[in-house]
């Protein structure tokens, strides 16, 4: 699944026009990348949840060819959030599979067969790609890179199911927006709401399911979502 949904307000004035998912970095539009990454590492469909300027995406495309392989649309008439996206588009992870679930406005040299291996190899519910960078959002992990809390560096708030939970006594770990999920955590969306952050659900169910980390040493990405950040896109690229 592609996380296309998102009015990309932090890119404005570019998105006034456009969706942040055909802005054009290297060339190409961000949702193209994203797309052609996916079919290099054999994923061969696709599912992209859709709202603001969603049939100029859906019209990209179509005119395409669906880049020769299965892509549908998940049409959000409002912002169901990514939990909320994830539940909407439930049905097409119909297969019994653990599915792939990345932001469009990520780029990043992330091994995605890597990644799924290293969930198949895991017993984890859900494994989340992280990197250590710098930013204001942090997930919390303990010694065994098990998800257990997080935290905002920018105003102090902290969000754990663990009772008298302290951040100081966990690593942390910035999150790229990309996720493997089994199946089976579809079931417990059912209990959410239609609009829901899909962080604040894993934070919620952590005490219960194994949510692991995954960040390969190596690792870089680039969150393209701000005007500044499309020069240093455009430099990660080349």
């Amino acid at each position: 699944m592609i996380f296309a949904a998102g009015r990309g307000t932090r890119l404005k004035p570019i998105t006034d026009k456009i969706p942040k998912a055909l802005v054009s970095v290297g060339g190409k539009p961000l949702l193209q990348h994203t797309i052609e990454k996916l079919k290099h590492f054999g994923f061969n469909e696709i599912i992209v949840n859709v709202h603001h300027f969603a049939d100029q995406i859906i019209e990209f495309v179509l005119s395409n060819n669906s880049f020769d392989i299965n892509i549908e649309f998940s049409k959000e008439n409002e912002l169901l959030d990514t939990g909320g996206g994830i539940k909407k588009a439930a049905y097409f992870f119909n297969d019994n599979k653990p599915f792939l679930v990345h932001n469009v406005d990520v780029l990043s040299n992330f091994d995605l067969k890597e990644l799924y291996l290293f969930h198949m190899n895991s017993n984890s519910a859900v494994t989340l790609a992280c990197s250590v960078r710098r930013t204001s959002r942090y997930l919390l992990f303990n010694e065994s890179n098990m998800l257990q809390g997080w935290i905002n560096k920018s105003n102090g708030q902290v969000k754990s199911a663990i009772p008298n939970f302290n951040p100081a006594n966990y690593k942390e770990l910035a999150f790229s927006g990309i996720q493997i999920l089994n199946p089976s955590i579809l079931k417990d969306m059912k209990e959410f709401p239609d609009k829901f952050s899909v962080i604040d659900f894993y934070l919620s169910l952590c005490i219960h399911k194994p949510i692991n980390a995954f960040f390969p040493t190596e690792a870089h990405m680039i969150d393209v979502g701000k005007p500044e950040s499309l020069w240093e896109a455009n430099n990660f690229l080349s």
